[in-house]
């Protein structure tokens, strides 16, 4: 399939990563149609408007390092990541966000990139925040940030770390394996930390060091993003719809299974049947595999 099939499919299916594609984009032009609306108004000097512009929209969204600020807005440690000062800025991240992105989705979960990108992006902030405050020759540069950048990064090297040998084509070089470009995008960073965006790299730093973080407990059975993806569960279900819930009943034996890895277990086929149901939902029957079928009729009989 091509990359351009693949973009059509994505949109289509209107997954995670179409929609945080989506909220980053209407960010954008809201802002943009606020500036706008200023510029009417009759603030056309530019350096003017954007001075004004800055203290009277960015200021609320964009996260501060500085803590007497932050403390007023804790908000913008999520909105600064849906955040982009240009057209180029937003078009670079979404970009990167959907060529690691979609690779995310074959080895991960929809959920997990949901709270991948959440957690990376406010990981980013807080190592700008702490770097900040911790080192004098930071207190020379803004203390304010904006931009998808750290939870873009972590996207990408949540899935560089997790499937290092997996290769890509990269224009002029040839087939490259990610964990190549993991080492490259990481070292890029670290070396730029000296310079007017520094903000910028260390919140990159900050998103790659939690993918790291996420891979090593995923790999113990662990999800870190867990807290986010309940939350957003919950918020969302708030606005649909109830809908009939196929319970399933398990037996254990006992020698076989802990109380631990028996929980687990049901959690985790609950979840599945779920995952099925919802496909129906969206999709039809038909469009269910031969494995998820035999699933949902083996756990159908157990009820």
């Amino acid at each position: 399939m091509s990359i351009a099939d693949e973009i059509k499919d994505s949109f289509k299916t209107g997954s995670v990563l179409t929609r945080l594609i989506y909220i980053n984009l209407g960010v954008f032009l809201a802002v943009n149609i606020v500036l706008i609306f200023f510029f009417l108004l009759g603030v056309n000097n530019i350096e003017t408007l954007n001075i004004y512009f800055h203290k009277k929209v960015l200021t609320y969204m964009m996260v501060s390092a500085d803590l007497t600020k932050l403390i007023f807005k804790p908000w913008t440690l999520i909105t600064y990541m849906f955040l982009h000062s240009n057209f180029w800025h937003i078009l670079f991240n979404i970009i990167w966000l959907f060529l690691f992105g979609r690779i995310f989705l074959r080895y991960l979960h929809e959920k997990l990139m949901l709270s991948t990108y959440i957690l990376g992006g406010i990981s980013g902030a807080l190592l700008f925040i702490l770097l900040y405050n911790i080192f004098p020759g930071m207190k020379n540069l803004p203390d304010e940030m904006l931009g998808a950048s750290a939870g873009v990064m972590a996207v990408a090297m949540t899935i560089c770390f997790y499937v290092p040998n997996f290769t890509v084509y990269v224009p002029l070089i040839g087939p490259v394996k990610l964990k190549y470009i993991a080492i490259f995008f990481i070292i890029t960073d670290i070396m730029q930390i000296a310079s007017y965006n520094a903000g910028g790299h260390i919140a990159h730093l900050g998103g790659a060091i939690y993918g790291y973080f996420f891979v090593q407990q995923y790999k113990r059975g662990k999800n870190p993003g867990r807290v986010v993806n309940n939350l957003i569960d919950s918020m969302a279900a708030l606005f649909k719809p109830q809908k009939r819930r196929m319970k399933v009943s398990y037996k254990r034996n006992a020698k076989e299974m802990t109380d631990m890895e028996y929980n687990k277990y049901k959690s985790q086929t609950q979840e599945e049947v779920d995952r099925i149901l919802d496909k129906i939902a969206k999709t039809g029957y038909d469009s269910l595999s031969k494995k998820e079928k035999e699933t949902l009729f083996k756990m159908g009989n157990k009820n």
